[in-house]
């Protein structure tokens, strides 16, 4: 049953039509985490070039057992909006209503139950109804905008002069559109979080730490280099890497430092050479601008300039231009230099 609810969600992300809310990140082809947030942090740091007095609110919303809240009737319209054939929006309905479940524990099995709204735990096709639900929630004015990656969502508002009318009303906007579509904010875990330029402001770095004991103990088992080199990749560098398109090139020296002396613990402990994370950084950077640039459809494939005031956005505990190594820079640079 998985191996064809493959083919169906592989069918339907073909069928969808391009336009279809680029700034929804999830299960499209060359879209991930690191498009959708450096999307976000461009879209601010620009806002901020553009004036010292100028702001930005993001609003992180958190929903109550999203996938749960999928209305069969409902997706089918929205199938319909997308101009989706009419005999594919019959069939997920009939998947998705009359689901009989029930639980196992141990030797025990729970009494069986109908469900006719939500998608199936653990399905493969749950992530991309969902995201086809939401599909039309989407920002309505020039100055705000609606980030997504699946359940994730960010409502930014670009704020100038103080006026955070259009913010606000976005804000009304969202929670009546998910009245209409039944899902249920989560107000305790729904953050604010607002970005400013002042020169006043400090910010504390907290690097990534991670225990060298979980290494030494796999070493203490004599396992040969290529599993030891497999489980630093997959364990270790993975969380180190993680999105770092996005992140390395605003780093401060003293947190790459930190970050590598965990590499170098690394390479002590297995006796193997391991890329640093400059280059790790470098050739991502790279991979990244080519798929972007050979994308027309993607969010970011778009003429824009370099920020002029990259002194605002120093570390006031560094002398380092930390702005001129970010992402969208340096991949440029990495593209002009003759790939």
């Amino acid at each position: 049953m998985k191996c064809f609810e493959k083919l169906v969600r592989d069918f339907i992300t073909s069928s969808l039509p391009a336009s279809m809310d680029p700034l929804q990140f999830a299960y499209r082809h060359n879209r991930s985490t690191d498009d959708a947030i450096a999307h976000l942090l461009h879209t601010t740091l620009t806002h901020l070039d553009k004036g010292r007095v100028n702001y930005v609110k993001m609003l992180f919303v958190d929903y109550s057992s999203a996938f749960n809240t999928i209305i069969p009737s409902r997706l089918t319209a929205k199938l319909e909006d997308l101009r989706l054939h009419p005999s594919l929006g019959d069939w997920i309905s009939n998947f998705l209503t009359h689901r009989p479940q029930s639980a196992r524990v141990g030797n025990c099995v729970s009494s069986t139950l109908t469900f006719s709204i939500g998608a199936p735990q653990d399905c493969v096709l749950s992530p991309l109804l969902y995201s086809l639900c939401t599909y039309d929630c989407v920002a309505t004015s020039s100055s705000t905008t609606i980030v997504k990656f699946a359940d994730n969502t960010v409502v930014m508002g670009l704020i100038l002069d103080n006026d955070e009318r259009a913010y606000l009303e976005e804000i009304k906007h969202l929670g009546n559109w998910c009245q209409e579509n039944i899902l249920l904010l989560n107000v305790s875990k729904t953050k604010k979080l607002i970005v400013y330029c002042s020169k006043k402001q400090e910010w504390h770095y907290q690097p990534v730490r991670i225990k060298r004991t979980t290494v030494e103990r796999l070493r203490d088992f004599r396992l040969p280099s290529k599993v030891l080199r497999n489980f630093y990749t997959c364990t270790i560098e993975s969380i180190l890497t993680g999105n770092i398109t996005v992140w390395f090139g605003n780093s401060t020296t003293q947190d790459r430092q930190a970050l590598q002396r965990v590499v170098h613990s690394v390479e002590h402990i297995t006796h193997m050479e391991l890329p640093d994370l400059q280059t790790i950084f470098y050739k991502r950077c790279q991979t990244k601008a080519r798929r972007i640039v050979k994308d027309p459809t993607h969010p970011n494939n778009r003429p824009f300039s370099l920020l002029r005031r990259e002194k605002c956005f120093r570390s006031l505990k560094t002398n380092t231009e930390r702005l001129k190594r970010s992402f969208f820079p340096q991949a440029i640079r990495a593209l002009n230099q003759g790939n």
